[in-house]
């Protein structure tokens, strides 16, 4: 993903503020994020690097579709990576099950083959205004749960829910609501994840920095790469 300067200024203090919490499980295989800020990767370079996931921007709002979604997943589909699609939300500009919707008909759909992670839902800073989109939190709560329900109504799947842990508690009061269904995947650039939002004890992906030795946003996943392919089978 793509944090703006303030973002990232807002992950640094998270950095320097937040205690660590221990995880289930601490994770193993490595990952990325990409989208066309990367243009051509060669992922077989990167799974030579130790990549064993990756996941692809897909979609934006309701009127962007990203130009090397197409290329990138089949890319990395013929390396024999692990993938999945993100949808980065504007909740300002549509219904939460609108952007599920536009998101599953450009490429943010799941089948339970083993290599489709769940499509993950990129929640966060605003990149062009109100850091919460002129939402109040039980507003935006309820975007999310449109969005979540729309998709899992679908594919039978929940939708990974990407964030901060700061953007999460200011923006949705630090909603504990989708602990129980929606796996976490944590942004923080630290040498450990510290707190997380309400109602997740731990988190399945951690995204620790925004540049690396591979392509993209560099990620971890909290488990054995048996558990990753398991979260790809549902």
């Amino acid at each position: 993903m793509k944090l703006s300067t303030a973002a990232l200024l807002s992950l640094a203090v998270t950095a320097a503020t937040a205690s660590p919490v221990d995880l289930e499980k601490r994770a193993s295989p490595k990952g990325i994020d990409i989208s066309n800020y990367q243009g051509t990767v060669n992922f077989n370079t990167a799974k030579a690097n130790g990549i064993s996931f990756v996941y692809i921007k897909a979609t934006e709002g309701t009127t962007y579709v990203d130009p090397t979604f197409s290329s990138h997943y089949t890319g990395a589909t013929n390396a024999g990576l692990i993938r999945g699609a993100y949808h980065f939300a504007h909740p300002s500009a549509s219904s939460g099950a609108t952007q599920a919707k536009y998101f599953l008909a450009h490429g943010g759909g799941w089948s339970k083959d083993g290599i489709t992670l769940p499509g993950a839902l990129d929640i966060e800073y605003n990149p062009n205004g109100a850091e919460c989109y002129g939402l109040s939190a039980s507003a935006m709560v309820s975007w999310i749960k449109d969005f979540s329900n729309t998709y899992h109504s679908s594919t039978g799947v929940y939708p990974v829910i990407y964030t901060t842990t700061d953007w999460w508690t200011t923006c949705t009061g630090n909603s504990a609501a989708f602990a129980s269904t929606n796996p976490l995947w944590i942004a923080r650039y630290a040498s450990s994840i510290g707190a997380l939002p309400a109602g997740w004890s731990y988190t399945t992906f951690w995204q620790y920095a925004d540049s690396g030795p591979n392509p993209g946003d560099q990620d971890e996943f909290n488990g054995s790469l048996q558990g990753l392919k398991n979260l790809a089978l549902g």
